[in-house]
């Protein structure tokens, strides 16, 4: 790569293109490596490849230890992993555009390794696959499609999430001969879906989802189909041993070529981007280009094709090269009318390096060459472009672009500087970029990596995913460097790393852990549960156990904990965090996991999680909540659970159920017999209270003793009242009290006035006249005032005048000779009797 040839010396013309083929490595394999003897399938964007053993060829014997296996390899023939594999016939074997390895055997089960370090997903095609069996797959960028021995379709349209779906039936039956089949892929198709094209008999079925169509053809049959990276072109390889290239919609016939090999079937037919169609038998490859013209390369050995975006890889033994359509110009000849032009490269490096070009960038090259010769033709070359000088530079970055090699790249390079510093007004922008990405490709192309990826390939990718890329081969300082070079985040890289290095390192924990933990003590964003999560599912407990002390983020600890069955230093985290939600969710998981007398005894110790448990299961689960009492010996919160749940019962059965239940759980404590007798007396007075809903027009149930005394009493049942009174020792005020509001709102005054004939009360018998007066019957109310004699004399002045008795006010008033009270209680007077009476009491206290 180091060579200052001029960089036509590998063009070749074909018709008004050229074309080139660069060398990218040498040596790939060991000299006793037959390549004839593998399957060969390139990821793109200049990604790993794939070799299986061809089953069908006679194999040197190898020993009895010797397995299968689907090997890895760079394209720079570096191995990177070798999958063993002995999980039956593989049907497919094939890339997703991130570098997934899919590998679809005979029954339609369908492995997709991600990492190319032999971890998978595993899933199955379902719809026939494994009664009828797997003919062949075709892939596209994120799916696949699989012929079934029945000559039926089904389509898997994501690797993420693969929901395998059967597409029309073909109409061939089992019998049916497909010559060669093909795919374009849903992004480049009108219905979004994924079209399948098969050959069969002279012409060619396309196949998606809904419906099959017959393009009619009478060309065929066609040994081979190819579809151009964009989806607009078709090659088709005739019986006769001729191309013909037409656009995807079978309307334009653009090129044919006869390849002149007759009956001689090619091994393989790609496209070399959108602007030419590659063909490979043994020994020898064609190119055929715009208007049917081609270029022939002649090979010692066999030749695998790996199809690219803007070329294509060709992978031999000896070396791997690259065969692309110099940037710039159309790409189908101008006798057709087709053009696919590349807006961004257009003229630029055929532009600069044809011969005989006087374009102002080629002009611009020269005056650098100049420069360095110290000739004053330099300053005559760019005095000559002046006024397109601009362009010339921006000609030059994008140029350097399309190189591989680094001596034009750093003349290009030159030239474009040379000329900006000319230039008084010139964003430096892309030519700094350029740099900056022309060193990462120089070093994701270097042999020991083997990513020959382009510029336009580059683009494509994305940075991200180169740098995954580099992760997925162990590259971590590369990445990490060319992270930091492009100003991208680097943490994923460090976490990959302490992954793999917690997978394959052979030391002990303590010691993998030291060396994790410094290489990443103070970078930031760093995540040690996904680091912690491979130690676990390595087996390594003890060490995930340890990498989770670093992790800052108690939401990303709890989970792993949970999984690594740490359950109680998972909830000790949940409760240092502070977050009541993640310790629930830890609550719930461990209450799900083990049993009651154990999850009690973990949260027994733990007042933050015994608090959540009783605040959530009193709303939520009161069966929860009386076993957890009832483990910490809280005999009276468990009875006050039980004591609820009566109350919410509509069934009497189970109200006293409950009761006898509550009375139980408190009867062993002697500090509490007041309690459980008195919840024994409830379910007694529920009994009687059911007794009188039988026999009396009232309604018991719920009532409270006093409540039930008092509906008796103003029913006129004093004897059942007085019979509650005395089962249920009511004191005797409380009686009192009881039966006169019952017989006041019975207005039983005749009862009332017998009872004042008594001459004690318990309760006194200023309540007598409240309860009367309340009731608007002064009369009653008044017969107890004299009864009051414990009241002061001006108190039974209120009590009388409330019954509207002033003259009586007046008698307690000339008692204390209160001459003052007798003239207010004149004035208020207003019928004449009680008017005379006061003055007669007035003209016997005033002095005279």
């Amino acid at each position: 790569m180091a060579s200052a040839t001029a960089p036509t010396a590998d063009w070749e013309a074909v018709s008004d293109t050229f074309y080139r083929k660069i060398q990218l490595y040498t040596a790939l394999w060991d000299a006793d490596f037959n390549l004839n003897d593998y399957f060969l399938r390139g990821a793109p964007y200049g990604g790993a490849l794939a070799l299986w053993k061809d089953d069908s060829k006679p194999q040197p014997y190898r020993g009895p230890l010797s397995k299968p296996s689907i090997e890895l390899y760079s394209s720079a023939g570096r191995l990177i992993r070798k999958i063993a594999w002995d999980k039956g016939s593989i049907k497919g074997l094939g890339w997703s555009e991130d570098e997934k390895l899919l590998v679809v055997t005979q029954d339609g089960m369908v492995r997709c390794y991600y990492d190319l370090q032999g971890d998978f997903t595993q899933f199955s095609l379902g719809n026939g696959a494994e009664e009828y069996g797997v003919k062949e797959c075709r892939f596209w960028g994120v799916g696949f499609v699989a012929l079934l021995g029945n000559n039926k379709l089904v389509a898997v349209s994501r690797y993420d999430e693969p929901r395998p779906r059967q597409l029309a039936d073909p109409g061939l039956g089992e019998e049916g001969e497909i010559h060669s089949w093909a795919l374009i892929p849903p992004n480049y198709t009108l219905s979004r879906h994924v079209e399948v094209l098969i050959a069969t008999g002279a012409t060619i079925l396309v196949v998606d989802a809904s419906e099959t169509q017959d393009q009619v053809l009478q060309q065929g049959p066609f040994s081979h189909i190819a579809v151009s990276p964009n989806g607009k072109y078709v090659g088709l390889y005739t019986a006769e041993g001729k191309v013909w290239v037409i656009s995807s919609d079978f309307q334009d016939n653009l090129s044919e070529y006869d390849t002149g090999m007759g009956n001689n079937l090619p091994i393989d037919m790609q496209w070399c981007g959108n602007s030419s169609v590659v063909l490979v038998w043994e020994d020898e490859v064609h190119m055929v280009g715009p208007g049917g013209v081609a270029l022939r390369y002649y090979y010692d050995s066999r030749v695998h094709l790996v199809s690219e975006i803007d070329g294509v890889r060709l992978i031999t033994t000896d070396c791997c090269e690259f065969l692309q359509k110099v940037p710039g110009m159309h790409l189908w000849g101008p006798a057709v009318g087709v053009y696919e032009i590349q807006t961004e490269n257009v003229d630029v490096t055929e532009s600069i390096f044809r011969i005989g070009s006087t374009s102002p960038a080629s002009v611009l090259v020269d005056a650098i060459d100049q420069l360095e010769q110290c000739s004053p033709k330099a300053d005559d070359n760019i005095q000559l472009i002046r006024p397109q000088l601009a362009e010339a530079v921006d000609a030059c970055v994008k140029a350097a672009g399309q190189e591989f090699n680094v001596h034009w790249q750093k003349q290009l390079l030159k030239a474009a500087s040379f000329g900006k510093s000319v230039l008084e007004l010139y964003s430096s922008d892309e030519f700094v970029e350029m740099c900056e990405v022309l060193r990462v490709l120089n070093a994701v192309r270097y042999y020991e990596v083997g990513l020959p990826i382009t510029y336009e390939q580059f683009l494509r990718l994305t940075p991200e995913k180169l740098i995954q890329r580099l992760l997925n081969r162990q590259h971590h300082q590369l990445a990490v460097k060319i992270s930091e070079y492009l100003r991208l985040p680097t943490e994923k890289i460090y976490i990959h790393w302490a992954c793999m290095k917690v997978r394959v390192s052979t030391d002990d924990e303590d010691t993998i852990c030291r060396a994790v933990v410094a290489k990443l003590n103070g970078k930031h964003g760093i995540s040690f549960q996904e680091i912690a999560r491979t130690a676990y599912d390595e087996g390594r407990g003890r060490l995930a156990t340890q990498l989770l002390n670093y992790e800052p983020r108690a939401a990303l600890q709890v989970p792993l904990l949970l999984n690594m069955e740490e359950d109680e230093i998972a909830l000790d985290k949940a409760i240092e965090s502070g977050d009541t939600d993640l310790v629930s969710y830890v609550l719930l998981n461990l209450k799900k996991k083990h049993p009651l007398t154990n999850f009690f005894r973990i949260i027994n110790n733990r007042p933050v999680a015994s608090s959540l448990i009783e605040s959530s299961a009193r709303e939520q689960d009161r069966e929860l909540l009386k076993d957890m009492y009832y483990q910490d010996d809280r005999r009276v919160d468990g009875a006050l659970v039980i004591l609820r749940e009566s109350m919410e019962q509509e069934e009497l059965s189970a109200k006293l159920e409950k009761l006898k239940l509550a009375s139980k759980v408190l009867g062993d404590l002697k500090e509490h017999a007041l309690e459980s007798k008195t919840i024994d007396e409830s379910s007694r007075l529920l009994q009687l209270q059911e007794v009188y809903e039988k026999d009396l027009p009232q309604k018991f149930l719920g009532l409270s003793l006093n409540e039930t005394i008092l509906d008796l009493i103003r029913l006129g049942y004093n004897s059942r009242a007085s019979k509650l009174k005395s089962e249920f020792k009511v004191p005797e005020k409380r009686y009192w009290w009881l039966r006169l509001r019952g017989l006041v709102a019975k207005r039983d005054w005749g009862e009332i006035e017998e009872w004042s004939k008594q001459k004690k009360s318990p309760i006194g018998w200023e309540p007598f006249f409240n309860e009367c007066l309340a009731a608007r019957n002064s009369k009653v109310a008044a017969l107890f005032v004299p009864k009051c004699t414990h009241l002061p004399a001006a108190d039974r002045m209120d009590l009388w005048v409330k019954c509207g008795m002033l003259a009586k006010a007046g008698e307690e008033a000339l008692k204390v000779r209160d001459l003052n009270a007798l003239e207010k209680l004149r004035q208020r007077a207003k019928v004449q009797s009680e008017i005379g009476e006061l003055d007669r009491m007035i003209a016997q206290v005033k002095p005279k």
